[in-house]
């Protein structure tokens, strides 16, 4: 008798397991695929930081307004544009990412030097500037569906000379 109820509750947690795991990786793995995004832009690795979006990403800066689709586009218009401006870039998250479900976000500090062009052809400034913003990234099958970000741009603006 206690063999067969040995057998029903090990049968039991296999099968919760089978059906618990995937779930339990799935919760775990959206901050582990930010966290790894943002370090490969700490790299200034532009092609390792685009590999974590998905091929439709949808990007999204609140101070531009218009989002960004696509991976390629995503690559070129923001992630080489700032790595091509900003060569020393750091982007630190302040304190832990907050994750529900496919859902990620943290406050972060981005700071550097504008010693290259920017994309849209404004000239270097040299100056260097530090501001904080906040990101919220939907992760969708281990790639990055979604970025949007916070900040004040005009703070960004007034330290790099471009606006007074």
């Amino acid at each position: 008798m206690y063999r067969r109820q040995l057998l029903v509750a090990a049968g039991a947690l296999s099968l919760s397991a089978l059906v618990l795991t995937p779930a339990a990786f799935a919760a775990e793995a959206a901050p582990d695929v930010v966290a790894a995004y943002v370090a490969a832009w700490n790299a200034h690795d532009s092609a390792k930081a685009a590999s974590y979006f998905a091929d439709d990403v949808t990007y999204y800066d609140a101070s531009v307004g218009k989002p960004v689709t696509g991976k390629d586009a995503a690559k070129t218009g923001v992630i080489d544009n700032f790595l091509n401006a900003v060569p020393d870039v750091a982007w630190t998250m302040k304190g832990d990412a907050i994750a529900a479900g496919d859902k990620v976000s943290f406050e972060w500090e981005f700071s550097g030097t504008n010693t290259g062009a920017w994309s849209d052809g404004t000239a270097a400034t040299g100056k260097s500037f530090k501001i904080t913003g906040a990101s919220v990234f939907t992760v969708k099958d281990g790639k990055i569906a979604t970025q949007s970000d916070y900040y004040d741009a005009l703070g960004f603006y007034k330290q790099l000379g471009l606006m007074q």
